[in-house]
């Protein structure tokens, strides 16, 4: 009998990544869009506020424009992203229309948490989108504008990270981050067969970090240490989180209706008997 989890959230902001979007050919995955669309649709029929901060304009971008790697210099990489960014929300768009659902872009850079005037607007965007009954906000950042996600440090430094401080901002109660991988692990699954997914986990603390590692696919920016970056920052703020495998987006519906899949980032002591990491 699989093990149930108390998730009780209202406002979710969901976080998919590059690699879970685009196939190895460069081309997206129709079905994950399809079935993402469907799940967002489904929850937000239900009365549940929902956000989706979508990664994948390079990646996308590479595919239309028929490139097998991705763009060194920083102005390239930015012209691929706005031909992605624009065939991906036309993929969004049509996908929740089939659900009765409007895509909403909304594309960000770092002025929204550094000056009032820019985060009162962004928040009162937020505000009137959330309140419309088949509006779904998208959220990305603003390549063409900005190289925080790129080959720069700057504060938003990636989409991980970009998705917590939006769940932040909206005062989410959950974001569910979907990855290439089902989950945290006590070792690297990929290079130790034994490696134990870990259930929950309370703290990111320097053992936890030294677990992390590593790089995403060569459409990507992140990795591990960035989720767990993002992490932080949620526990910060006694939200919860969860990383999961985003290979079946509808596993979004499994995670709200408790089921115990993927790893669960909280502040909330782990249960008697569940494997977690303090």
């Amino acid at each position: 009998m699989q093990n149930k989890r108390n998730i009780d959230a209202d406002r979710i902001v969901v976080k998919i990544g590059t690699s879970t979007l685009i196939r190895h050919n460069s081309q997206a995955n129709l079905q994950v869009i399809k079935q993402l669309a469907y799940a967002l649709s489904t929850l937000r029929k239900a009365g549940k506020d929902v956000v989706l901060v979508s990664s994948g304009a390079i990646g996308v971008g590479m595919g239309v424009l028929g490139l097998n790697q991705r763009p060194h210099k920083v102005s390239e990489q930015q012209a691929v992203a706005s031909i992605g960014q624009t065939e991906l929300m036309q993929l969004y768009s049509k996908a929740l229309q089939e659900y009765g659902m409007v895509a909403a872009q909304m594309l960000l850079t770092r002025d929204v948490t550094d000056y009032p005037e820019s985060h009162t607007n962004v928040m009162n965007t937020f505000q009137e989108l959330l309140a419309l009954p088949n509006a779904i906000p998208i959220i990305n950042e603003n390549d063409s504008v900005t190289v925080t996600e790129m080959d720069h440090h700057t504060k938003f430094g990636d989409n991980d990270q970009l998705s917590a401080i939006v769940a932040n901002l909206i005062d989410a109660d959950l974001l569910i981050m979907l990855s290439d991988i089902d989950g945290f692990y006590n070792a690297n699954p990929l290079k130790v067969p034994n490696a134990k997914l870990i259930d929950q986990v309370h703290a990111i603390d320097p053992d936890i970090i030294e677990l992390a590692g590593g790089h995403g696919s060569k459409f990507g920016t992140g990795g591990m240490t960035t989720k767990l970056k993002a992490a932080k920052m949620i526990l910060k703020h006694h939200q919860e989180m969860i990383l999961a495998n985003g290979k079946e987006p509808s596993i979004i519906l499994n995670i709200l209706a408790g089921d115990d899949v993927g790893t669960l980032f909280t502040n909330n002591v782990a249960s008697e008997g569940v494997e977690s990491y303090d």
